[in-house]
């Protein structure tokens, strides 16, 4: 049987600082292959390249993957600062009218990161430029030093709400997770649904409301380690069964106009 397609968002960097390129870590691609059960594609996010219509035809959901980059604040109506780091401008313009081209359509996604903050941006909510610097916030960043391991080792605990689609998703109502993120939601867009917290009150776990498809999104990173670490691994999982799903609906469908 044919694996569905997943859609992975790219970033763009340079390789020595010279070449251009698209590019998505190898975690993502094995969480999706191995955990999801699904064929990973990535995807060069740019409007000169790719368009979201071809992009809804061809994929059976999307991964939105963390990147350093972040989303413009003129997206949602804000001035440029220096806090807000650098940009993706190619990346925005594919990604936020996927995304409500997704929850229109039913079609999968899964959001990390940048991504969880696309879906919000898509929804018509804003950011914080940086969340270490509001009062009684903690820094959500990554650690400057040490080994990839370090970087992506649990640091926080985010607690959901009671009877909600994460509680259901997870069986508990605190999970412990890493945190790698400078940026975070401000206002959240319309029909976005915070679904958990980090212990200083960062929004960490969101989905769409009343949305026909999985639109579940997390600020931490669920691909590291993915297999193995028992939040990550039902995320992933559950993301794989709603892409099958979708897949064998529209594969249904297209027998049925054909017949």
């Amino acid at each position: 049987m044919t694996r569905p397609i997943v859609g992975i968002i790219s970033n763009s960097y340079l390789i020595n600082d010279q070449y251009p390129a698209h590019a998505g870590g190898t975690m993502n691609s094995e969480a999706i292959a191995e955990v999801s059960g699904c064929m990973p594609l990535l995807i060069p996010t740019d409007p000169r390249y790719v368009s979201v219509p071809e992009l809804l035809e061809q994929c059976d959901g999307f991964l939105l993957t963390g990147g350093r980059p972040n989303v413009h604040p003129e997206e949602y109506g804000e001035a440029e600062t220096e806090a807000h780091g650098d940009f993706d401008r190619e990346r925005d313009a594919i990604t936020l009218p996927l995304v409500r081209a997704c929850v229109e359509r039913g079609q999968p996604f899964f959001g990390i990161c940048r991504g969880f903050q696309e879906v919000n941006v898509a929804m018509g909510g804003t950011l914080y430029p940086e969340i270490r610097d509001l009062p009684g916030r903690m820094n959500h960043r990554m650690p400057p030093d040490g080994t990839l391991e370090e970087k992506f080792e649990i640091r926080h605990k985010v607690c959901l709400s009671e009877g909600g689609m994460f509680h259901r998703l997870f069986g508990a109502r605190e999970v412990m997770t890493n945190t790698l993120h400078g940026q975070g939601i401000k206002r959240a867009g319309a029909r976005i649904v915070i679904d958990g917290e980090a212990e200083d009150g960062t929004p960490e776990a969101i989905y769409v409301k009343d949305a026909p498809g999985f639109t579940a999104s997390v600020q931490w990173h669920p691909e590291w380690n993915a297999a193995a670490d028992p939040v990550s691994r039902p995320l992933f999982e559950a993301f794989g069964t709603a892409a099958r799903s979708y897949r064998a609906a529209r594969l249904g469908a297209a027998k049925r106009k054909s017949a």
